[in-house]
């Protein structure tokens, strides 16, 4: 391998530093020596090409990003991400949104080795400098586009996004103020990552503003979202966005007697339009359906947790299952990636040992019980 010694340190030393890791956290993952792993990121050792890969691997990225100047990678997003939000990021957090970029490559890699790039376009032009406007025009434009009627209750965001071909992944976040984030990856495009810490309802609001900074500001090659940020004109425009997409004005003008609300209704209908009483009650009033009484009321209200499903763990799922596939998704694993990966398999496209990677996998015996799951199976003998 011919490659820059100097620029390969570089990289080396920027990404261990990004995650907060330290020579000695990288040598007792990798089994490469602290002192073997200082020189090379002082440029002064040429690596041998396990080394490349086994330092790759344990970065979750492409080994060539490392040899070469011309091989893209969400490094450089990363790197103005936690220069601009790093106090915010603790290390886990930090290492969990390199995990969930690692799955949405992995994930643009397995659509266009099984031909499943088909998605459907969308775009939205922004007119003028009315950031609410932006964010009712575009969710009533990409609600027709998504052919909802105008009652209908999008019963799983997370489908929708990958309908438009935005990569969404769920992962459990240390910082409770982040609610979720936004970045524009090089290889995968439009990547979203859901804190799952959050509440059911919470989540899929969280998904439905991502997806508006997915459509409405694509310039952009990273946002965050803090549950606490009210001022930002973008994160108003999501918010915008969010409460259109889900609870058109054009449906909740249709609940009866929307002027009138008890504790009890204000449950029902929060429930039925899959929301928290508060986005129902700010929904209601951005509409001027509700006076100041019944916005109170409705705020008091709480949906009961027994009451919320989960889209991606329907309640068809066996008890014992679906709190495992809960764990999964916890860690960025849905449904979807998981089955898209498994047919990979079946296709030959990836191997086994190969599987283990891309599930985030420790052993052949986790990727064993995984595939046991889902009605899998691996031939080892194959």
């Amino acid at each position: 391998m011919a490659f820059n010694l100097k620029a390969l340190g570089d990289k080396l030393s920027c990404y261990r530093n990004q995650f907060q890791y330290s020579l000695a956290d990288v040598a007792s993952s990798t089994g490469i020596a602290e002192a073997e792993l200082k020189e090379i990121e002082d440029g002064n050792r040429r690596p041998s090409g396990d080394e490349i890969l086994i330092l790759a691997d344990f970065y979750k990225c492409d080994y060539k990003f490392f040899l070469s100047n011309e091989k893209l990678a969400s490094f450089e997003q990363t790197e103005t991400l936690f220069r601009a939000y790093g106090n915010d990021f603790s290390k886990h957090d930090r290492w969990s949104v390199q995990e969930c970029l690692f799955l949405a490559e992995c994930e643009a890699y397995l659509e266009r080795a099984l031909h499943k790039q088909s998605k459907d376009s969308f775009s939205f032009n922004k007119v003028g400098d009315h950031f609410k406007t932006h964010g009712k025009q575009a969710a009533k434009l990409l609600r027709t586009h998504l052919k909802y009627s105008e009652k209908e209750v999008s019963m799983n965001i997370y489908n929708d996004m990958r309908r438009l071909g935005i990569r969404v992944f769920r992962r459990k976040l240390e910082n409770s103020n982040i609610s979720g984030l936004y970045i524009k990856h090089p290889v995968a495009g439009r990547c979203v990552l859901i804190n799952y810490s959050e509440d059911v309802y919470r989540q899929r609001f969280t998904a439905a503003h991502e997806m508006a900074h997915a459509i409405l500001d694509n310039e952009d090659d990273s946002l965050v979202s803090f549950t606490w940020d009210k001022t930002n004109l973008k994160e108003v425009r999501a918010n915008t966005f969010a409460s259109a997409y889900l609870l058109p004005p054009e449906a909740i003008i249709k609940i009866p007697d929307y002027q009138c609300w008890t504790h009890e209704k204000a449950i029902e209908w929060a429930n039925k339009f899959k929301v928290s009483a508060q986005v129902l009650a700010i929904s209601l009033s951005e509409n001027r359906l509700i006076n100041r009484a019944a916005y109170s009321e409705i705020l008091k209200a709480k949906v009961p947790k027994e009451f919320k499903v989960d889209p991606e763990l329907p309640d068809s799922i066996p008890a014992r299952s679906k709190e495992r596939k809960r764990m999964l998704l916890e860690h960025g694993l849905s449904g979807y990636y998981v089955a898209l990966c498994f047919e990979a398999y079946r296709e030959h496209v990836v191997s086994a040992s190969r599987l283990v990677e891309i599930l985030l996998l420790e052993s052949d015996n986790q990727l064993i019980e995984l595939a046991k799951l889902y009605g899998e199976s691996i031939n080892y003998a194959s």
